[in-house]
């Protein structure tokens, strides 16, 4: 983990002092809806390797976190369950999942339905823990209610957020202007995760990801970096040879 000068304390005047603060104090946000049905504890998050432990630590040290790494490393699981926490304990009003329409490989053309409907199958990895921690009515509630959004990342532009827990997945399959766009749409109590494998990129040109993190480290901007390697891989055996396999093969 690349660690940063600590960002400043907030005041009390954003609500609270820091995310620590809103958990050990019980201090809320505006938003007091009660799901029927929805879990009523922190779903415990425990690493499985001393990277992970280090992505946990980060998500809860910074509110910026750059995370890349190959396949099955538990890179959206973690983030997701701690986006579910914070909202639970309602140390946030908003949990925003966005990420570029970027297919890996042939499409299949266009969607029909919703907006949400249209984007149901490109978040569905973040939506699968999103259910699994809070409940499906829950997560359906908060979708309806606004408390949960899921973002076509072409409409970011113009978009301004606060208290919020933000997901950019697949983070490398945005362009350098793109994730300037992204990243100055935060404002006060937003953890920001910012996901992905650069090995894996479906763009042409530079890596959003990869430019960010240069940026970070170049003008010692107060955030976290986590480089995820094979060995974190967690998801299976045959996954983890799977890749260590094309890597060797530099595919």
């Amino acid at each position: 983990m690349t660690k940063k000068q600590a960002p400043k304390k907030r005041t009390l005047a954003s609500r609270v002092e820091s995310k620590e603060y809103a958990a050990s104090s019980g201090a809320t946000t505006k938003r007091a809806t009660t799901y029927k049905g929805a879990a009523k504890k922190a779903v415990p998050l425990l690493g499985k390797t001393p990277k992970q432990e280090d992505y946990i630590n980060a998500l809860a040290s910074y509110d910026q976190v750059i995370v890349y790494g190959p396949a099955g490393t538990g890179k959206t699981y973690i983030a997701a369950t701690k986006a579910c926490n914070l909202y639970l304990t309602k140390s946030i009003d908003k949990i925003i999942i966005t990420r570029p329409n970027v297919p890996a490989g042939p499409t299949l053309g266009l969607f029909k339905g919703t907006m949400e409907e249209k984007m149901d199958e490109w978040v569905k990895p973040v939506f699968e823990v999103l259910v699994k921690h809070l409940s499906l009515g829950a997560v359906e509630t908060g979708i309806k209610l606004g408390n949960i959004e899921v973002i076509p990342f072409e409409t970011m532009r113009g978009r301004s957020f606060e208290d919020a827990f933000i997901i950019l997945d697949e983070a490398q399959n945005v362009t350098p202007h793109e994730m300037k766009m992204f990243l100055t749409r935060m404002g006060d109590n937003c953890t920001v995760v910012l996901n992905g494998d650069i090995q894996q990129s479906d763009i042409k040109g530079n890596s959003g990801l990869a430019t960010a993190t240069h940026l970070a480290d170049k003008y010692n901007i107060p955030i976290a970096v986590i480089e995820f390697g094979v060995e974190d891989i967690v998801r299976s055996a045959l996954c983890k040879q799977w890749i260590i396999a094309f890597m060797k093969e530099g595919v």
